[in-house]
């Protein structure tokens, strides 16, 4: 993991076309902005994490369903 330390106004570079930019910092939290193409989904990670798992359940049902549907 890399680790960085960013002052309010700094930003950071993925690539060439993504760059994460420290907007605010105030109390516990950092406010960050995310500039990036389009086609790039970004999600709070508890999101992502979320949509992984209903993809797998749905994954698993729609096996099951075609299992059902072969007898």
């Amino acid at each position: 993991m890399l680790v960085l330390n960013r002052k309010s106004g700094e930003s950071i570079k993925i690539g060439d076309d993504i760059e994460i930019k420290v907007v605010s910092i105030e109390g516990g939290q950092v406010k960050l902005g995310i500039e990036a193409p389009r086609h790039i989904d970004i999600h709070r990670k508890e999101v992502y994490v979320s949509i992984e798992e209903e993809n797998k359940e749905a994954s698993t049902l729609s096996k099951n369903l075609l299992d059902l549907l072969k007898k």
